[in-house]
C-alpha cells in the first residue's frame, strides 16, 4: 500500500523557511551540498511524492546532539558512529570470503578454518570481511577439521597420523569428513595445531580464537593411539572398554582428560604467542550441552574448562539439532524442542555462573538434517525463545553458516520442491537477529518458583555406552525424569554442575538440591563435603534412585584406600549423618532436611503417571523448609527484557488454556510486524513481542524492530534520517516510532537512486510500517514529519 502526503502547492514550500530549512538538512544528510539549486527543487518535488517507506534498526544507540560552525544545532549524530571501541555482542561463524547474499550484520565475523581456496588465501577471506567493516575471529574444530596435511604426513614426514583416528570396538575410524576422522589428540596433533594454524591466525591480526567441539564419542576407545594415551595416564595395559563397566568408566575418563589437556595445552600457547606479539589472546569452547553429549553418548571436557584460567568462556552450541532429541515423559516418547532447550541453555548457563566467564548463545535458523522451511521455522521459535529466557545472558552467536541459511535449498513444505529461504522466513529471522544486537542483560526472572536445582556432573558422559549387565537409560531419561516433571508444570529448574560446588555463589538461592547416582558419579569426596555443609545450614536435599547400575561399584574414591564404600550415596549418607541405607523417606540433617525416594528417575518419565510420588516430593520440600513458600504450578513461561516480551507455553499439563497477553505489542515472530492488543499463546507455542508502552523517549523517532542493520541516525527538525543493511534478496520490513505523523520518506540506493517503497501509518500506535528491499551497500532512508 502507498501512502502519499499532498501539500496544497509549491508556493507553500518555498513560503515556508521551517520546511526550507528541513529540506536543507536532508540535502545536507545525503551529501548534496555541491549541487545546484535546480537540482534542489528536482529533489524537493521527489520528496513531496515519493513513497513512504523505512527499515529495520540494527544497532539502535542514544542519539547525540551536534553543532555547525556556527554553535547552532543543525543536525544530530549517533554515538555508533563515533565510537572507536568494537561491539561484539553478535556474532556468526563461516569458512567462506564476504558475499552480498550473507552479509547478515552481525558484529564478528568467526572465520574458520585456515584453508586456502583457489585465488584467495586465508589472509584474504579474513580482509574480506574486514573490509565490510566486521571485527574478525577465529574457529577451528579441535576434534575434527581440514587436516589432512597431518593425516598424509604432508606436515612432518610421518605416514602413520591416521591411527590417531577414533576407532570402535569393530576397528572403524569415526569419519567427520573424507580424510578427516575424530581425532585422538595427541601430543603430535597438539603441536600440529599449535603451528601449522594458531600461530597464522595470530600472524595474521586475530585475538580471538574458538577451539570448538573437543568430541571423543563414547563407542571409541579401541584405536593404536588411544591405547598408548592409556598406558600413559594410567600406568597399565589397555583395557577394552566392552568388557565391563569399570573398564568403560576409565576409559571414559580418559577420552574426557584427553580433550580437557588438549585444550589447555593449545590454548596456553594461543595466549604466550599472542603475549610475545603484544596480542591479549582470548580463547573459547563452543561446545555442545552436558545435556546434549550425554544424550548423544559423547565425552567432552565442558564445565571442568570454566576453571582453567586460559579459557575464557563458551559459545553454547544448542539449536534445533540438538533440542529436538525426542525424550520420554509420562510414557510418551517424542520431540519437546522448547523444553529440551530450556535445560540445554541452563546447563550452559550453570557453568559460567560461578565463574563469570563470557558466554555466547548459539541459535540456527536451519540444522543439519534436510528439513522443510516450515519445520525449521516453527523449531528456530521455540530453541530462540528458550535461550531468550536467560536473561542474565546478552551475547549471541546469531547464525552458523550464513551460505548454508541464505543459499541452500530446502523443501517447501506445499509444494514438496526445494528451494532458497522463503521472503517471509528471511525477514522474520532477520527481524529477531537484530533484536538480538539490541537485547539487554536483566535483572528479571521468569514467572514461577524459584530455587530448585538439579544436580549434573561431567561423568553422566561416562557410562552412556555400552550397556551392562541389562541396565538401560534409554534416551537419558533418568535426567529427563528429574527435570521434565517441573519443566512441564512451569518451573523454571536450574541446573547445578557438581565441578562448581566448590564456589560459594554456585549455591545462591538455592533451596532445594535435586541429584541421583543412577546416571552419575561424584569425582571427588570433596563433593560431598559441599553437599552436606550446605544441607547442615538449612538446604533441602531431595535424592532419587536404587543405586543399582553397574557402575556403582567402578574402582574410584569411595571403594578405595581407607574408604569401603559400596556405592557413593553410601558415603554422602554418611556424611549427612542418617541412616546407613537409608529408605523413602524424610530426613533431617543440621538446619537442613533430605528427602529420599528409591526409584530410579528414569521411571518417572517412562511409565504414564510415573512422576507423581516425585513431585509430590519435591513440592514437599519446596514448601516446608527453613523459609516456607508455596511451589507455583502453571503451564507457561513468561518474561520481560526491556521492552521485549518473551513466552512460551508448554503442552501435556493439566492446564491446557492459552496464555493471553494485553497491551500494544508488535509481534516479531510474524515477518509483517503487525500491532496487535492481544496475544494469544497456545500450548505447545512461543511468542516475541515487542511492548510498546516501553518506548523510551517518546519524542524521539526510532526504528523499533525490523530485517535490516541501522546505523548513522540523524534526527533534527522534523527530519529523521538513517542507513540500513541487510543481504540482498531479502525483504526489509520494520516498524518506526515517530513522534508526528510523517508527511514524506525518501528512500534511495547508495548512488541517491529512489527506490520503490512501501508504508502504512499507525496513527494510535504511533509507528510507521516500512517495506523494501535490502542492500548490504546501504539503503537511505529519511523521513520529514509535521510541524
Amino acid at each position: 500500500m502507498y501512502i502519499r502526503y499532498p501539500i496544497n502547492s509549491m508556493k507553500t514550500i518555498r513560503s515556508s523557511k521551517k520546511m526550507k530549512k528541513s529540506l536543507y538538512l536532508c540535502y545536507y544528510h545525503f551529501n548534496l551540498l555541491p549541487m545546484k539549486k535546480t537540482v534542489y527543487t528536482i529533489l524537493a518535488l521527489l520528496f513531496l511524492s515519493g513513497p513512504l517507506f523505512a527499515q529495520k534498526k540494527e544497532v539502535k544507540k542514544p542519539i547525540i546532539e551536534a553543532k555547525d560552525k556556527k554553535g547552532t544545532k543543525s543536525f544530530s549524530l549517533s554515538k555508533q558512529s563515533t565510537s572507536n571501541t568494537p561491539k561484539e555482542k553478535t556474532v556468526f561463524q563461516t569458512d567462506r570470503e564476504w558475499r552480498a547474499e550473507t552479509d547478515n550484520r552481525g558484529d564478528v565475523a568467526i572465520i574458520y578454518g585456515t584453508m586456502d581456496r583457489p585465488g584467495m588465501t586465508f589472509e584474504q577471506r579474513v580482509q574480506s570481511w574486514r573490509d565490510k567493516g566486521y571485527s574478525t575471529h577465529f574457529m577451528t574444530g579441535i576434534a575434527w577439521g581440514e587436516y589432512k596435511d597431518y593425516f598424509t604426513g604432508q606436515w612432518d614426514g610421518k605416514k602413520n597420523h591416521l591411527r590417531e583416528g577414533q576407532k570402535t570396538m569393530q576397528g572403524d575410524t569415526i569419519w567427520h569428513g573424507r580424510l578427516i576422522p575424530y581425532i585422538v589428540p595427541t601430543s603430535d596433533f597438539i603441536k600440529y595445531m599449535e603451528e601449522k594454524h594458531i600461530k597464522r591466525v595470530i600472524d595474521a591480526g586475530i585475538s580471538v580464537i574458538y577451539l570448538e567441539e573437543p568430541e571423543f564419542w563414547a563407542r571409541a576407545g579401541y584405536s593404536d593411539a588411544f591405547k598408548d594415551e592409556w598406558v600413559k595416564y594410567y600406568g597399565f595395559p589397555w583395557r577394552p572398554q566392552h568388557e565391563s563397566p569399570e573398564n568403560t568408566y576409565l576409559a571414559n575418563k580418559l577420552k574426557y582428560h584427553l580433550y580437557y589437556n588438549a585444550l589447555k595445552e593449545v590454548f596456553t600457547y594461543a595466549k604466550k604467542y599472542g603475549k610475545s606479539k603484544g596480542m591479549d589472546v582470548k580463547c573459547y569452547v563452543p561446545t555442545h550441552s552436558l545435556v546434549n553429549y550425554s544424550s548423544w553418548q559423547i565425552v567432552s571436557p565442558e564445565a571442568s574448562l570454566a576453571s582453567l584460567p586460559c579459557v575464557d568462556g563458551y559459545i553454547a552450541q544448542v539449536w534445533t539439532g540438538t533440542s529436538r532429541e525426542p525424550t520420554f515423559y509420562n510414557g510418551k516418547k517424542k520431540e519437546r524442542v522448547f523444553e529440551n532447550a530450556f535445560l540445554e541453555y541452563g546447563s550452559m548457563q550453570s557453568m559460567v555462573a560461578p565463574t563469570k566467564r563470557k558466554i555466547y548463545f548459539l541459535t540456527d535458523p536451519i540444522e543439519d538434517r534436510s528439513k522443510d522451511w516450515e519445520d525449521y521455522k516453527r523449531n528456530y521459535q521455540a530453541t530462540f525463545t528458550a535461550q531468550l529466557l536467560f536473561p542474565m545472558i546478552a551475547d549471541y552467536e546469531i547464525m552458523p553458516w550464513p551460505d548454508r541459511i541464505y543459499t541452500g535449498l530446502y523443501n517447501n513444505p506445499k509444494t514438496d520442491k526445494k528451494e532458497r529461504i522463503p521472503r517471509y522466513y528471511s525477514t522474520q529471522m532477520q527481524v529477531m537477529i537484530n533484536a538480538l544486537n539490541e537485547m539487554p542483560v536483566s535483572s528479571n526472572r521468569v514467572n514461577g518458583s524459584h530455587g530448585i536445582g538439579v544436580l549434573m556432573a561431567n561423568s553422566l558422559m561416562f557410562q552412556r555406552f555400552p550397556e551392562h549387565t541389562g541396565y538401560e537409560d534409554p534416551m537419558f531419561s533418568n535426567f529427563y525424569g528429574q527435570t521434565l516433571p517441573l519443566i512441564k508444570r512451569g518451573i523454571p529448574v536450574d541446573i547445578i554442575h557438581m565441578e562448581n560446588l566448590q564456589y560459594a555463589n554456585t549455591w545462591d538461592g538455592l533451596k532445594v538440591l535435586i541429584m541421583s547416582y543412577a546416571n552419575m558419579k561424584p569425582l571427588s569426596e570433596k563433593t560431598h563435603s559441599y553437599i552436606s555443609k550446605w544441607v547442615k545450614n538449612g538446604g533441602t536435599l531431595v535424592y532419587c534412585g536404587k543405586d543399582m547400575d553397574p557402575y556403582q561399584g567402578v574402582m574410584e574414591w569411595w571403594n578405595t584406600g581407607s574408604l569401603k564404600y559400596k556405592t557413593p550415596s553410601l558415603h554422602l549418607f554418611k556424611q549427612l549423618g542418617i541412616a546407613n541405607n537409608p529408605q523413602t523417606g524424610k530426613y533431617h540433617c543440621g538446619k537442613g532436611t533430605i528427602f529420599v525416594i528409591r526409584e530410579e528417575p528414569k521411571d518417572f518419565v517412562l511409565n504414564t503417571g510415573g512422576d507423581k510420588v516425585f513431585f509430590k516430593t519435591v513440592k514437599d520440600a519446596y514448601e516446608n523448609t527453613v523459609e516456607p513458600r508455596q511451589l507455583t504450578e502453571k503451564n507457561d513461561f513468561y518474561l520481560e527484557r526491556g521492552p521485549y516480551i518473551i513466552a512460551a507455553v508448554v503442552d501435556e499439563n493439566t492446564n491446557s488454556a492459552p496464555l493471553i497477553i494485553k497491551g500494544s505489542y508488535i509481534d516479531l515472530f510474524d515477518p509483517t510486524l503487525p500491532v496487535v492488543l492481544q496475544k494469544s499463546v497456545n500450548p505447545g507455542e512461543q511468542t516475541f513481542l515487542y511492548d510498546l508502552s516501553k518506548v523510551t523517549n517518546v519524542n524521539k523517532p526510532q526504528v523499533l524492530c525490523g530485517a535490516a542493520r541501522v546505523y548513522n541516525e540523524l534526527y533534527q527538525d522534523n527530519c529523521y534520517s538513517f542507513t540500513v543493511k541487510s543481504p540482498i534478496n531479502t525483504t526489509n520490513v520494520s516498524r518506526i516510532y515517530l513522534p508526528i505523523e510523517p508527511i514524506k520518506v525518501i528512500v534511495s540506493d547508495k548512488s541517491g537512486a529512489i527506490i520503490e517503497a512501501k508504508n502504512s501509518w499507525d496513527k494510535i500506535s504511533k509507528t510507521c510500517l516500512l517495506e523494501f528491499e535490502n542492500s548490504p551497500e546501504g539503503i537511505k532512508v529519511m523521513i520529514q514529519m509535521k510541524k
